[in-house]
């Protein structure tokens, strides 16, 4: 080109200058050389293509300018600080922010926490049952599984009280529960329809025809007794002549006179039981063997043996009107026989052995008592039964009729001592006191003492009247097996233990009067006849007769 030319030129001229330092005379001065300007090139703009998606951006939030002092609002910097602040990436106060991950599982957690505490006042103000069966059921009703693995009853209405808050906040618990009302009630409905024509049984057991008249009958026996024993009562009361005091103390003199008069071989094992007969002129024994042997008193000569339990038997007593015995056996049968060892009938029923036995005074009824629970009472004419009674929680063991017939008094190895109205079926008093077991139970002819002895030592002296507990005699130093009023005026009590001694005791102040020992086992039956006289039986198989050696003559000079 022209101007790389001149250029090329300029510079040979230049080079053909002289290189040494003198001065050279030039002929005219020299004109400056000025360069021309050297232009870049300019790179080629990018072509943007605007189908490209971009990258989106996230909202940018902006909180709202601070007020000033002055009410005015604070104006943002110049355009230049804002983009430096851009460009450097700073965060101010009055800036743009972002909403960091770590912020946002904060909230969720304040959210969730306060969800939960709305739940939990739901939960408490909402209507929860206390009793562990409903809880069950409104689980159930709920669909949910009424109990856990280790889950303890508060704890079950907890989860109950949860899971119907949570239904109540989606709205669900009303709807279900009324659903699951629809469907029993539908339900109710369909099998009040199928059953309507079916009995429907009261909460009673309903008795029998035969247990109606036996109730009828024993009304009107026990309403006679009970008047002649009050007018009887009221006559000894009112009598100048008649001083019971004066009575009580021969009785009691005699009483302490008691002195054994006959020991007898009673069987090859133990002897379980001994009664009088009405008459006083024999006594019954049974025994270990199964067997029950007659005896005739007062020599205790045998008289016949009767054979016919499988098991050993447990109980003997005499029917008040004739001569006739009872006996129970641990077979769970009892037999009636006659004087002379035929058997009469046999009372079957039970489902366990048999304890007590005793006949009703009207002479018709027999009860026995089991180890099943409960005690049955037998019509002897028919051999059926008419009553089985229930109340006990554990066996029962002793039983014992009232004099006027009216009542039945029960004890069990429940230590509890229970009265029954024989006219309505009804539990009229249940005692409570003894801390173990009772055997023996025994009412007296005034009519209005009971008396009970356990396990526990004592024998106890209940009063009808007040309903309570009048005395507690610590009698033995062993169990008590049996205790038996006086027949007649119920003057003085006998008891019999496992200490291998009998006791008596008056029934004024209930202090000790005589103690009869010569047993050398445990005592397990005693009876007690119409003059005083005391037969008594134990595990050594001896029967012992105590009679008194006073005589009517020198009893009476008492003053």
């Amino acid at each position: 080109m022209e101007v790389e030319e001149n250029t090329t030129s300029t510079t040979a001229s230049e080079s053909s200058i002289p290189a040494s330092g003198a001065q050279a005379i030039l002929p005219h001065p020299l004109q400056p050389i000025i360069p021309p300007l050297i232009v870049p090139s300019i790179a080629p703009i990018p072509v943007v293509h605007t189908h490209a998606s971009l990258p989106v951006r996230p909202p940018v939030i902006r909180p709202p300018p601070p007020v000033l002092h002055n009410g005015e609002a604070g104006s943002s910097d110049s355009d230049d600080s804002d983009n430096d602040d851009s460009v450097h990436g700073i965060n101010k106060g009055m800036g743009e922010y972002e909403i960091s991950e770590e912020s946002r599982l904060v909230r969720e957690r304040q959210e969730k926490a306060m969800q939960e505490l709305l739940l939990k006042r739901r939960a408490a103000a909402l209507a929860v049952p206390t009793n562990d069966m409903a809880v069950r059921t409104r689980l159930r009703r709920l669909g949910e599984p009424i109990t856990l693995f280790g889950e303890r009853e508060m704890e079950r209405r907890d989860r109950l009280r949860m899971i119907m808050a949570k239904l109540d906040a989606e709205g669900q618990l009303e709807k279900l529960l009324k659903a699951h009302e629809d469907e029993e009630a539908a339900a109710s409905a369909v099998k009040d329809e199928v059953e309507g024509e079916e009995l429907q049984y009261p909460f009673y057991t309903e008795g029998s025809k035969s247990l109606l008249n036996a109730r009828i009958d024993i009304a009107k026996y026990s309403l006679v007794r009970a008047a002649l024993r009050l007018q009887r009562a009221r006559r000894r009361r009112d009598d100048p002549d008649e001083d019971m005091d004066s009575e009580m103390d021969w009785a009691l003199k005699q009483a302490s006179n008691l002195s054994l008069d006959f020991s007898e071989i009673g069987d090859d094992r133990p002897l379980f039981g001994c009664s009088f007969s009405p008459d006083g002129k024999s006594l019954a024994t049974c025994s270990l063997t199964g067997a029950a042997k007659l005896w005739r008193m007062p020599k205790l000569t045998k008289i016949s043996t009767l054979k016919g339990h499988t098991e050993r038997a447990t109980d003997v007593a005499y029917s008040p009107v004739h001569n006739h015995i009872a006996t129970a056996s641990a077979d769970r049968t009892a037999r009636y026989w006659n004087d002379q060892g035929s058997l009469l009938k046999t009372f079957e029923g039970h489902l366990d052995r048999l304890a007590r036995i005793a006949f009703h005074p009207s002479g018709k009824y027999l009860g026995t008592a089991s180890y099943d629970k409960t005690w049955r009472l037998w019509d002897i004419e028919t051999g059926e039964e008419l009553l089985l009674q229930e109340g006990h929680s554990r066996s029962v063991y002793g039983l014992a009729f009232h004099h006027d017939g009216s009542l039945a008094a029960s004890c069990g190895l429940d230590a509890l001592a229970r009265v029954w109205d024989l006219r309505t079926g009804r539990s009229v008093l249940a005692l409570e006191g003894h801390v173990k077991p009772v055997l023996g139970i025994s009412f007296s002819p005034n009519g209005y003492h009971l008396a009970t002895g356990g396990e526990d030592n004592t024998c106890r002296i209940w009063d009808l009247r007040k309903k309570k507990s009048l005395y507690t005699i610590p009698a033995h130093s062993n169990l008590i097996s049996q205790v038996k009023f006086e027949p007649q005026e119920g003057y003085f009590l006998v008891t019999a233990s496992y200490d291998m001694t009998a006791k008596v005791w008056s029934a004024r102040d209930f202090k000790p009067v005589k103690t009869l020992s010569g047993h050398e086992a445990k005592v397990t039956s005693v009876d007690v006849l119409g003059d005083g006289s005391i037969a008594t039986v134990s595990h050594d198989r001896t029967i012992k007769l105590w009679s008194s050696n006073v005589t009517s003559e020198q009893a009476m000079d008492v003053d």
